[in-house]
């Protein structure tokens, strides 16, 4: 009913998800547009609120007071919650106005500025977070290369590195961080070009349909979780996620976690085997993960029946299916990605890719399997640790 009085429609074109969020909301706070019935009452938006105190915090908030700082109103809350996600591993800040007197989960995720922070530095960085979201990104970065240029001069190498780090991570977040949800993905010429390119660099000459990612969580090797998370043509399948509360006790061993897991996935072949594996980690959790597929496949034909059900029962009638599932086995690629350095492990590789290298289309997938397998298994953890407490 409100197409006669269109008198023009176009569209602005940004170089990122959070700059189109970013965008929005300065458009409908300087707008305010009349026919956004949706949205017209103030409560229904969300705003970012920085709390005006002696260490300031920030939160996700539809109210307003005189006792913060507000910036937005933002439509999409979920896609908030992501972008201050991602911003965070730039510019870590506080969520609550009080912190516990020893490190929370967030300060080992290096996403909390910590117990006894500088409060002029947090500050500045907090400054600089809120010139983001007011859509100054172009600001901040020059005023920190200007930073880093300096302490250059001063020959203070070590800062300088740090705020060149930052510098990188603002921009890989600011130019690709996937925050706005998106449907799951049918097959299309999209996922197509995205296959053709993985296969080659994975060395996978197998169709690309599934891929799975595992990540391990714990806490000095208690309450160990594991995930699985599913991605079918380049989106989740959130259905066929799978979570491992892990067996081995003791000292944390991530490698030997890895391997319960992986052993443990190989078990069901009532899952469909993937095409790539994706690993949370290095090499020696890319190897970690072949050294398990190798112990399966080495396995007589006898033995694999055993792997899903009873060998006395089953045996005679499941020899063909074993060779098949031996083969799906056999035909997985593992790859492996060490956030810390920046790289990626591909199986029968020498030599890491640089993530700043990877084709843009692949540096999304994999961040992106990386982060819901990292999510999901520090949810689960957390569950555990939970009802561990209230056991006790």
């Amino acid at each position: 009913m409100f197409i006669d009085k269109i008198s023009k429609i176009g569209f602005i074109e940004t170089n990122s998800e959070i700059e189109a969020l970013i965008l929005e909301a300065s458009l409908i706070k300087k707008y305010q547009p009349k026919f956004n019935v949706v949205w017209r009452d103030d409560k229904n938006y969300f705003y970012v609120a920085i709390e005006k105190i002696e260490r300031p915090f920030i939160y996700i908030t539809h109210q307003q007071n005189n006792n913060a700082e507000y910036i937005g109103p933002f439509v999409e809350g979920t896609a908030l919650k992501k972008a201050l996600k991602f911003l965070r591993r730039a510019f870590p800040f506080y969520t609550q106005k009080t912190h516990p007197k020893t490190k929370c989960t967030w300060c080992h995720l290096d996403l909390c500025p910590g117990v006894n922070t500088n409060l002029k530095y947090y500050k500045k960085n907090l400054k600089k977070l809120i010139l983001i979201l007011q859509g100054k990104s172009q600001t901040v970065l020059k005023s920190l290369k200007k930073d880093m240029d300096f302490l250059a001069k001063k020959r203070k190498f070590e800062e300088a590195g740090k705020i060149r780090d930052k510098i990188f991570a603002l921009q890989r977040i600011m130019e690709h961080a996937n925050v706005i949800e998106q449907k799951e993905l049918k097959k299309n010429n999209t996922w197509d070009s995205i296959q053709k390119i993985l296969q080659g660099i994975a060395n996978q000459p197998k169709e690309i349909r599934r891929i799975e990612c595992y990540d391990i969580s714990n806490t000095q090797g208690s309450q160990s979780t594991g995930s699985m998370v599913v991605f079918e043509e380049g989106a989740p399948t959130k259905n066929q996620y799978k979570k491992f509360k892990i067996k081995i006790d003791g000292k944390p061993n991530d490698i030997a976690m890895l391997k319960e897991v992986i052993s443990r996935r190989l078990q069901h072949s009532e899952w469909e085997y993937p095409q790539i594996m994706l690993i949370d980690g290095g090499k020696a959790q890319l190897n970690a993960a072949l050294s398990v597929i190798n112990s399966v496949t080495r396995a007589s034909i006898s033995v694999i029946p055993s792997l899903t059900g009873n060998p006395k029962t089953r045996q005679g009638a499941n020899t063909l299916d074993s060779r098949f599932r031996e083969n799906d086995i056999q035909s997985i690629k593992v790859i492996s990605i060490a956030k810390g350095r920046q790289e990626l492990w591909i199986e029968n590789r020498k030599e890491p890719i640089p993530l700043k290298n990877l084709p843009q289309e692949i540096y999304n997938l994999v961040k992106n399997l990386d982060d819901e397998a990292h999510r999901f298994a520090i949810t689960y953890h957390k569950k555990l640790r939970k009802n561990n407490l209230l056991k006790n």
